[in-house]
């Protein structure tokens, strides 16, 4: 009881104005060319999404931060490119929660550990308040990750929004 009750002030007191000194204008601006940069050496694509908190009710329903990002991933519709390699790096700002969900493509040449390292990673970054350099960090992570399993070739569309999306 004693758990939920703090996570549910966390989520009250967590706001659009936390979310903004978190995640300021240049930093989303940073973020956008990092995941542009990272694109043109791959062919997969990365979209990062930073939520403030989830609602009373999904917080009292114990939604999780996987669950939120599984949610946002098919909202955000990184499931649909071309070879279903999207990738979604996921923050949740209240909890400094971080979840990584790779399409079915990533998820084959991708291990589950690998994801969750460079989740962690910035989870404990998160924590310390170092979330721009943070993200920026894990997003050349992902990069690493992906690149020699998918090659940029010829045509390299860019299918996903670079900008992160702020939930």
């Amino acid at each position: 009881m004693a758990n939920l009750i703090r996570r549910l002030l966390r989520h009250l007191l967590t706001d659009r104005r936390a979310l903004g000194r978190a995640f300021p204008p240049a930093a989303l601006d940073a973020i956008e060319q990092r995941v542009s940069e990272a694109e043109q050496g791959h062919g997969a694509e990365i979209r990062v999404a930073v939520e403030d908190s989830l609602g009373l009710g999904r917080v009292l329903a114990g939604t999780t931060a996987r669950q939120r990002a599984l949610e946002v991933f098919g909202a955000l519709r990184v499931w649909d490119t071309e070879a279903n390699n999207g990738v979604l790096l996921y923050v949740l700002l209240a909890d400094h929660a971080v979840e990584i969900v790779a399409d079915r493509a990533a998820v084959r040449v991708v291990a589950e550990r690998e994801w969750r390292e460079i989740a962690n990673g910035l989870a404990a970054r998160c924590a310390r308040g170092d979330f721009v350099a943070g993200t920026i960090d894990a997003i050349a992570r992902i990069d690493a990750l992906l690149a020699p399993h998918f090659p940029a070739g010829e045509r390299n569309p860019d299918e996903l929004a670079n900008r992160p999306a702020v939930l």
